[in-house]
């Protein structure tokens, strides 16, 4: 199915119990499915919350990385983390291959936000630079009774 046409509930509209076998099985069997799926729901939430705050530390690597030019991407550490993602798998009885590609995707998205990451510092240092040479040169024109400069939002 194609994202177009997926359907994504708001939390408020959310069935728990929806389901197209409804009607179609066993009451019994349908009561411990959906028991089963409200733990999975459970679990998508938590990873949901998991992923969001890995991104937020990945965020800051990637400021820190452009404020010292750095390159977005590490190949040693991606190529150590994923070793040591498929060796927890395997320890946990989940598919190796299932967790590198899944780390894959991550490391995609990360390296992803921090070329947009640097290019953002890099554009507003550019920026920055031509205002302080517009002020030296005196071309940036002073208007009585105006605010002083604008403050970037990102500083």
């Amino acid at each position: 199915m194609t994202e177009q046409n997926q359907t994504h509930p708001d939390a408020e509209s959310y069935d728990p119990g929806a389901s197209s076998l409804a009607g179609q099985v066993d009451p019994a069997v349908m009561a411990e499915l959906l028991s089963i799926r409200s733990s999975i729901d459970n679990i998508d939430a938590t990873l949901v919350y998991l992923l969001a705050e890995r991104f937020k530390a990945t965020q800051k690597v990637g400021f820190l990385k452009a404020t010292h030019k750095l390159p977005a991407g590490d190949p040693g550490r991606e190529t150590a983390q994923i070793a040591r993602l498929r060796r927890l798998a395997a320890e946990a009885h989940l598919d190796p291959a299932f967790a590198e590609k899944f780390l894959n995707f991550i490391i995609g998205e990360v390296i992803r936000h921090h070329e947009a990451i640097a290019e953002d510092h890099e554009a507003s240092l550019a920026a920055d630079g031509q205002a302080a040479e517009a002020a030296r040169s005196g071309s940036a024109r002073h208007v009585p009774g105006a605010a002083g400069p604008a403050v970037s939002a990102s500083a």
